[in-house]
Order: structure tokens, then C-alpha cells, then sequence
């Protein structure tokens, strides 16, 4: 059984940092490109960076660019995502998701986690 499971949501004020982590199990890790997606309420899910299964490709959203880090252990079947420099905008539960290609659409993620709530106060 696959399972994503996040976490490291939590309240924060702007300007500050938080790392939400998930942590796969049931999957070849190592063959799957990670991603973070976030969706604010009312807001369709949006595509906020992904990192190749090799590890040396990653993608960001303009919004989080020079902002956001995304980082994986292989060996550990975890996906990070290091947040700096957080505005009240960034506020949405994230998501991690799992796809076998190199995609930046949600519908070709096939295995995704609960979400972790991430909320920014201004």
C-alpha cells in the first residue's frame, strides 16, 4: 500500500521560515519525481516546486522562486520543502505528490498524501 504522509504545517508569522516534510512509503522511491502542491481555500491546487528522481532537477513556481527549497533523501523515502521569507499569500494546505514522469500537472500525480495546514499570519 502506497502511503504520503506530511508534516511540519503549522502557524507562522510572515517573514518567518517553516520545513514541512512527508515521508513515502510502498513506492520505488527513487523512480518517481516529488512534488509540493498547495491549494488555498476557494483556489484549485497549484504546482509549487518539484524535484526529479535524480534529484538534480527541480522546478518552482514563480511565486516561491529564491524563496522555497525542495530537497529529497532518497535513502529515507522523504520530500522536503523549505520555506523563508513566508507571506500571508503562501497560507493553503500542502501537499506531496508522487508521478512517474516529470510533470507539472496535477492530474498525472497519481499517489498524494493528506495535506499538512500551512497558514501565515500577517
Amino acid at each position: 500500500q502506497v502511503q504520503l504522509v506530511e508534516s511540519g504545517g503549522g502557524l507562522v508569522q510572515a517573514g518567518g521560515s517553516l520545513r514541512v516534510s512527508c515521508v513515502v512509503s510502498g513506492l520505488a522511491f527513487r523512480g518517481y519525481t516529488m512534488a509540493w502542491f498547495r491549494q488555498a481555500p476557494g483556489k484549485d491546487h497549484e504546482l509549487v516546486a518539484a524535484i526529479h528522481r535524480v534529484g538534480g532537477v527541480t522546478y518552482y513556481d514563480d511565486s516561491v522562486k529564491g524563496r522555497f527549497t525542495i530537497s529529497r533523501d532518497n535513502d529515507k523515502g522523504m520530500v522536503y520543502l523549505q520555506m523563508n521569507s513566508l507571506k500571508s499569500e503562501d497560507t493553503a494546505v500542502y501537499y506531496c505528490a508522487a508521478d512517474a514522469g516529470w510533470s507539472h500537472f496535477k492530474d498525472d500525480y497519481r499517489y498524494w498524501g493528506q495535506g499538512t495546514q500551512v497558514t501565515v499570519s500577517s
